[in-house]
């Protein structure tokens, strides 16, 4: 019984130490939302994406400037022009014109010859 009080009593001291420092920033009794706070996106530039790997999640900035067929979309920014995949759901019911400005969240899709963008979603700015 003595080493399960002391147990206890070691645990309830460490618990509290290691809590002391921490301070929270949401106000007293509201329910946290959940999400990541903090950091900035990087935005890449489509001459750095086209020397990307396979399947690194990117953000890009420009204009998509052609329909090629299908869900393949031409998209320029400042340093150059790359194919992008854009799925009909993907829009979320936006109407998107080459002179609106965008950024498409997406992976790399690294092929053997050439590298478009796989996008996830489409952000009209």
């Amino acid at each position: 019984m003595k080493k399960i009080f002391t147990m206890a009593a070691v645990v309830a001291m460490t618990s509290g130490a290691a809590l002391a420092g921490f301070k929270s920033d949401m106000p007293q009794g509201q329910m946290p939302r959940g999400g990541f706070v903090g950091g900035e996106e990087v935005i890449s530039t489509v001459k750095q994406v086209k020397e990307m790997r396979d399947d690194v999640p990117v953000i890009v900035q420009g204009h998509i400037v052609q329909r090629m067929g299908g869900e393949k979309y031409l998209f320029e920014d400042a340093t150059d022009s790359v194919t992008v995949e854009i799925d009909d759901d993907d829009w979320r019911g936006q109407t998107v014109t080459p002179s609106d400005k965008v950024k498409l969240y997406g992976e790399v899709d690294a092929g053997l010859f050439k590298t478009e963008i796989d996008v996830d979603y489409v952000e009209k700015l």
